[in-house]
């Protein structure tokens, strides 16, 4: 949440040349209304289970494809299941990057962080001691994002999928 996973994932999808889906836009599409709404109305789990339907949905193209796919979604063990065999790439970042990126966007009305509404850097510092294992599970590199530009982040993140460390 706030790593950049979306204006990478794009960046990189042009300059791969192949589609891009961000896995949270594709929930919203599906549910026909926004993050934020699906939560206060249907509440975490409704949300978990559209977002591992649209993982799987998207694994399932045999096109190569640039998923961004929502912090959360290494929550599932089936979702964790489903992204062995495929490159994955985190974007790790401090929780006082991400926390202020947030609040960039919650000013702008921009965010849909649900999770993180009364006290974004203590829950992203949560957020991130809990996932941290999950993540070093999934992730085949990883890229560290603080104080680097995301043309710096998507010349990384080709280097990784090309079989550099990232």
């Amino acid at each position: 949440m706030g790593s950049g996973k979306s204006t990478v994932g794009r960046r990189l999808a042009a300059a791969m040349k192949v589609p891009f889906l961000d896995t949270d836009s594709r929930v919203e599409e599906i549910a026909g209304r926004d993050i934020r709404t699906l939560f206060r109305q249907d509440g975490e789990d409704a949300f978990r289970d559209l977002e591992s339907r649209v993982l799987d949905e998207a694994l399932s193209v045999p096109t190569t494809t640039v998923i961004a796919s929502g912090g959360g979604i290494v929550l599932r063990e089936e979702n964790r299941i489903r992204l062995g065999g495929h490159r994955v790439i985190w974007l790790r970042a401090e929780p006082t990057l991400l926390a202020s990126r947030i609040a960039r966007q919650a000013r702008k009305a921009s965010g849909h962080r649900p999770l993180v509404d009364d006290d974004p850097l203590g829950k992203l510092t949560t957020m991130s001691s809990e996932r941290r294992p999950l993540y070093e599970v999934v992730s085949t590199a990883v890229i560290d994002v603080d104080d680097r530009t995301p043309d710096e982040i998507v010349r990384a993140c080709q280097v990784a999928i090309d079989g550099g460390l990232g």
